[in-house]
């Protein structure tokens, strides 16, 4: 059974940084081909992908974080990381890790994830 829970989220003022954490479980995700990903959702806005990982180590970002947010995983995958720096109030909102099973070469954000973390809130002040 695959499971990822979310931690890391909090409050810090603008210009700050914060790291979430997803911890993985289940082996259809550590052993085989996966896509990693996260996705947030902002006040009144819909739900939008910001970063991806394939098994490989290559990213891929959306505009809106690229220059400010890394994503990372460990090579067993049975992490994943966001480390956000130089944070802005408009980055307010639900952070939400993301995995998928399927081939794990190409990792578009547009790409269907069926595992989910629950969410980890991240408020930032000016």
């Amino acid at each position: 059974q695959v499971q990822l829970v979310e931690s890391g989220g909090g409050s810090v003022q603008a210009g700050g940084g914060l790291r979430l954490s997803c911890s993985v479980s289940g082996v259809a995700i550590t052993l085989g081909s996966r896509c990693m990903a996260w996705f947030r959702q902002l006040p009144g806005k819909t739900r939008e992908g910001i970063a991806s990982i394939n098994r490989h180590g290559g990213t891929i970002y959306a505009a809106s974080v690229n220059g400010r947010f890394t994503i990372s995983s460990t090579n067993a995958g049975d992490a994943l990381y966001l480390q956000m720096n130089n944070l802005r109030p408009e980055d307010t909102g639900m952070y939400y890790c993301a995995a998928d099973t399927g081939p794990g070469f190409y990792c578009p954000l547009s790409r269907p994830f069926n595992y989910w973390g629950q969410g980890s809130q991240v408020t930032v002040s000016s």
